[in-house]
């Protein structure tokens, strides 16, 4: 199955973040069935809070595009969209998103239904097991130091 394909990729991505000891949340935009973007968390690395994967990669997207509109993109994050990410979303016309965990503090999609689908389809719970771990592990090794 092609999601599960794509959201390995985001763990990824996921892994790299935790190897450079930042919130584990990876993401990729897929366009025509081609990874165009890649990115995760990078909050602690670019001293910026706006620096979440979903937000990067939209960003590379959209550069690699030379577009704004990625209404014929998908979008495959670990972790289900804040808020913030979400308008963002929203304002990139992304139709698919699809994400592994649920975020039952701060996502804003299913868990805390922040806003209506506005006509995205969102797809959880691909490899929501490993995807729940990964954040898991991070947080359980933080709390120990």
């Amino acid at each position: 199955m092609k999601d599960k394909r794509y959201m390995k990729e985001a763990l990824h991505e996921a892994k790299l973040a935790l190897e450079a000891d930042e919130v584990p949340v990876g993401a990729i935009i897929v366009y025509k069935n081609k990874i165009i973007a890649r990115s995760f968390n990078k909050n602690q690395q670019l001293h910026n809070p706006l620096a979440h994967a979903e937000m990067l990669v939209i960003n590379e997207a959209s550069r690699y595009l030379k577009r704004k509109d990625l209404s014929d993109c998908e979008l495959y994050v670990t972790l289900e969209p804040c808020l913030m990410c979400t308008g963002a979303i929203i304002n990139a016309k992304i139709k698919r998103v699809i994400f592994g965990a649920f975020d039952l503090e701060k996502g804003s999609i299913i868990s805390n239904e922040q806003f209506e689908s506005k006509g995205i389809i969102w797809i959880p719970n691909i490899l929501q097991k490993e995807c729940s771990q990964i954040i898991s592990n991070y947080f359980e090794m933080k709390r120990r130091n």
